[in-house]
Order: C-alpha cells, then sequence, then structure tokens
C-alpha cells in the first residue's frame, strides 16, 4: 500500500513565520515517526515572508536547521520554486509542480493569511483534503469581533467590550475623545485594546489611563482596520484543546501562569517566561464547565480538526468567561495544544495522525 503523501505547507507572511517554522519542525518529527513512517510521505513547502512558494531542498533545509533560508532576491527561480512573472508591475506567482503530487494538506501557519481563511479558501479550489478548519470556522476564530459574535449567539459568557474601526480612531479628531469617554464609562481600566485580526498577542496592550488609551488605540489601528477593547478581569487564565469533527473531544484543561503584565507574545514564545500546569488544579465541576463551554465555542464557529479555547477562570466569584479560540494554535512539542492531549492520552505522534485523518474523513462528507 503506497503512503500517503502530506503537504506540509509553513512559514508564510505573518508576524509568525518563525513559530510556524518551529511547529512545522515537530510535526514533520511526528509523520517520520515509527508509527507514522510508514503510512506517510513528507512533502514540504516553505512559504517565504513575501509570499513566494518553495518545494525540494530549501524547505528540507529549513526544518533541518529551524533557520530562515537568506535566498538572494534575484536567484534565478528553478523547477522547485514558485515561479514569478512580472506584467504592469504586477508580481504573478505559479505554484511549484509538486503542488499536484500532494493527497493531503498540513498546512501549519499561524496568523493571517495562515489561520484565517485565505489559505483554506486556496486548499479548498485545490480539492484536496487539509488538516484544521475551513475557510468560515477559520475566518472566524480569527477575527476577535466576529468570533465574540458567535460566542454571544451561542450564550457563552464573556468579558464586556467596545467595537471600532480604524476610521473611527483616525479620520475625525473630534469625535476621538468622545470614544475614549465611552470605553472608559463602559470598561473602566485596565482594558486591553486589540487588533481584531491578528494572532499571538501582536499589537495588544494593557491600558490603565487616557494617555496610554490613546496611544494603544492609535497603535493598533496601525495593525488593522478593526479593533477591539475588552475589560480587564482578574482571574485565572486557563485552556482547552479540542479535537475531531462533527463529534469533538475535549482534552484535560491546562493552566497558564506568568510574572508579565500580560500574556504577550515575548512571555508567549520566550522560554522561562511562562508556566503550564497540566491538568490545572480546578474543581471537577469547573473542569467539566470548561470543557463543555470549549465543545460550543468550536461548534459555535464551525471549527473543525483542531482548536485551543483560551478561558478566564475569576476564581473569587465561579464565574468562567471564554476568551477566545485558536483555530491553529502553536504545534510544537512544548505548545499548549499537544501537551493537553499529551495528558490526556494521546502521544504527539498519534494527534498528528489522527488530525489527517480528519481531515481525510471530511473531506470525503458531502459539503464538508
Amino acid at each position: 500500500m503506497s503512503k500517503l503523501r502530506v503537504g506540509l505547507l509553513f512559514g508564510g507572511r505573518s508576524g509568525e513565520h518563525e513559530v510556524s517554522i518551529s511547529s512545522a519542525r515537530a510535526i514533520a518529527l511526528a509523520l517520520s515517526a515509527e508509527e507514522n513512517a510508514n503510512k506517510y510521505e513528507i512533502l514540504p513547502f516553505y512559504i517565504q515572508k513575501d509570499g513566494r512558494w518553495l518545494a525540494g531542498d530549501v524547505p528540507q533545509q529549513v526544518l533541518t536547521s529551524g533557520k530562515v533560508p537568506q535566498l538572494p532576491e534575484n536567484e534565478t527561480p528553478s523547477a522547485n520554486s514558485l515561479l514569478s512573472t512580472t506584467k504592469n508591475n504586477l508580481t504573478r506567482w505559479q505554484f511549484p509542480s509538486q503542488v499536484g503530487e500532494v493527497d493531503v494538506w498540513f498546512p501549519i501557519l499561524h496568523g493571517p493569511n495562515g489561520e484565517d481563511g485565505t489559505i483554506q479558501g486556496l486548499l479548498s479550489l485545490m480539492q484536496v483534503p487539509f488538516v484544521g478548519s475551513g475557510v468560515l470556522g477559520s475566518a472566524l476564530g480569527m477575527d476577535k469581533i466576529a468570533m465574540k459574535m458567535a460566542f454571544a449567539q451561542a450564550g457563552l459568557a464573556q468579558v464586556k467590550y467596545v467595537t471600532l474601526t480604524r476610521a473611527q480612531i483616525w479620520s475625525n479628531p473630534c469625535i476621538f475623545p468622545k470614544l475614549c469617554d465611552e470605553i472608559e464609562a463602559t470598561l473602566g481600566y485596565p482594558c486591553f485594546v486589540k487588533p481584531a485580526n491578528l494572532g499571538s498577542s501582536v499589537g495588544i496592550a494593557k491600558v490603565r489611563s487616557r494617555q496610554e488609551l490613546e496611544t494603544a488605540l492609535d497603535n493598533a489601528a496601525s495593525y488593522d482596520r478593526r479593533i477591539i477593547v475588552e475589560a480587564g478581569v482578574i482571574a485565572r487564565e486557563v485552556e482547552c484543546a479540542v479535537l475531531g469533527n462533527d463529534q469533538p473531544q475535549a482534552s484535560v484543561v491546562g493552566e497558564i501562569s506568568f510574572e508579565s503584565d500580560f500574556y504577550d507574545y515575548e512571555t508567549k514564545y520566550t522560554e522561562g517566561l511562562a508556566d503550564l500546569l497540566i491538568p490545572a488544579q480546578l474543581p471537577d465541576s469547573v473542569t467539566r464547565q470548561i470543557q463543555d463551554m470549549a465543545l460550543q465555542a468550536f461548534a459555535a464557529v464551525d471549527a473543525a480538526g483542531l482548536a485551543r479555547v483560551d478561558f478566564f477562570y475569576v476564581e473569587a466569584t465561579g464565574e468562567i468567561l471564554i476568551n477566545e479560540i485558536n483555530t491553529f494554535p502553536g504545534f510544537t512539542a512544548t505548545s499548549m495544544y499537544p501537551q493537553m492531549w499529551a495528558k490526556s492520552g494521546i502521544t504527539f505522534a498519534e494527534l498528528v495522525d489522527r488530525l489527517i485523518q480528519l481531515a481525510l474523513e471530511r473531506h470525503s462528507t458531502p459539503l464538508g
């Protein structure tokens, strides 16, 4: 029986390019593990930061070294690269020929252009199975405003929030102070200012004063045309992993603790700045409620395959507030998502295998 050819797609144009490489290396190792080596053949595809797709030697070198390759800008394209042609000052890309050899895609791309529905739309047009949510689930999971609307429709408790647009912040200086007045009256301080469509805490700021609020809103507007401001809350930060399609399962619950002001990009990806406790020390009833809410959130955005759902547990009142869903979380051996499944009895190699099988299952379902 021939091996299934897995198109491992990584890199990308987002600020999480390096994180994607780390995740891809871990997945490649899992696909090469004894239990998977006879089932799968890896076809690596690396997307450079300028958007060019590469196949063949370069992606394999990136997987081996874990480093972003230094390729000359005027490099002559080869048969293994995403060829470019220029017409009317527009660059047009052609995919590497190996794209047509892929049986199932594993798009381990984080952030914009990776987990926001764009690459999922492309892969859907290819009519080849791929791991993870489709266009709708990915788009809802990426856009914090649309996500919160879906959660509200599902009856999931959340922190208070206010939504804004770049036009409101930048277009009329007379309106801006009124917007800040509304935020202060509705949410108070501290509060968090976030671009609606960036992952891994990029562009997020915790603010405690009018001056900090104005600066943070201006900064967030430079990242995205849609901005959300959320009320701060004194709570434990807990997470739950979900695996499956129409009948998903929830993992044990994990907890994150850290000394920094909030769980920002540096804290997430710098070793030693955050502690992960799996399973979290919670009452059984709270754990069950978090798991149930994670499954509800998964269904609310029409997610598939995998997701990590983040919550605030307000210990003083017993409230559980959903924070967000991540439809393609970090996937290194030390990332929260695979660790929660490891503590639930599913090894990393088995987890990767299950995700591929779920992709095949979903693709075989009509209108899947």
